[in-house]
């Protein structure tokens, strides 16, 4: 069974037809820089260029970076603040012809992917997934079971957000070695793991396919840290999921 997903990120939109059977895209997938400003109108154009690429006609999920409740998006910490209280799911499904919508957290769409067709695969007690890009975003499991929107990249960590100290575009802006970035999600890690106490953690966004370079490099953190293993891929299928109601 085919279904669409959309994963709105702060620098691309991206999306694809999503085998569910498989968990994995089922065409590779078309990508579209985020517009600038990102305002809703203008992302939603960048989602019906991505849709219409593909001709597709049936339902969509699609991921938003930020709080997300009853369709209504809640906040835009990375996007255009015209976000912030906005009925995306009308606007989207507005944009797409009235096909019908389903949107959600970038980072819960991640984590339901990974739950199901990844690392977190049968994994039981508190599993966190992060999605490291240009903020950090995060969904917490308990026995499989999501507790939605944490936005723990928001986290207070030497005075700063987190997401500003120890996300993947937090490094690339300070031309940070892997060595010192890593550090940094360290002491990132340590920090949610005082507060949560997860078993696992599991690491996504674009650097996963990356986790050789830094993940060997923290120290002192209990919890066992793996790699996503659908990498920059989760949020589409992710997205796909919630649009089939799984």
């Amino acid at each position: 069974m085919n279904v669409f997903g959309v994963d709105i990120g702060g620098s691309g939109i991206k999306g694809a037809p999503v085998d569910l059977d498989r968990g994995d895209l089922a065409q590779e997938r078309h990508k579209v820089l985020t517009p600038r400003p990102s305002t809703p109108d203008a992302v939603a154009d960048g989602v019906a260029e991505v849709v219409g690429h593909f001709g597709w006609t049936g339902p969509v999920g699609i991921t938003f970076p930020g709080v997300v409740t009853g369709g209504v998006t809640r906040t835009a910490a990375n996007v255009d603040k015209g976000w912030i209280d906005k009925d995306a799911a009308s606007l989207l499904g507005s944009r797409l012809g009235g096909l019908p919508v389903t949107i959600l957290n970038d980072a819960d769409a991640a984590g339901v992917a990974e739950m199901t067709f990844g690392a977190g695969r049968g994994r039981k007690g508190t599993v966190i997934v992060l999605t490291f890009g240009t903020g950090i975003g995060s969904a917490l499991f308990v026995d499989g079971r999501l507790v939605p929107n944490t936005e723990l990249g928001h986290l207070e960590l030497g005075g700063h957000d987190a997401e500003k100290r120890a996300s993947t575009k937090a490094k690339e802006d300070a031309d940070l070695t892997w060595q010192h970035w890593a550090r940094r999600v360290q002491k990132y890690l340590a920090h949610v793991e005082m507060l949560f106490s997860p078993e696992l953690f599991i690491v996504g966004g674009g650097v996963s396919r990356k986790a050789d370079k830094f993940l060997p490099l923290i120290e002192g953190v209990r919890a066992e840290i793996v790699p996503a293993e659908l990498q920059n891929n989760a949020g589409i299928v992710g997205a796909a999921m919630a649009a089939a109601g799984r």
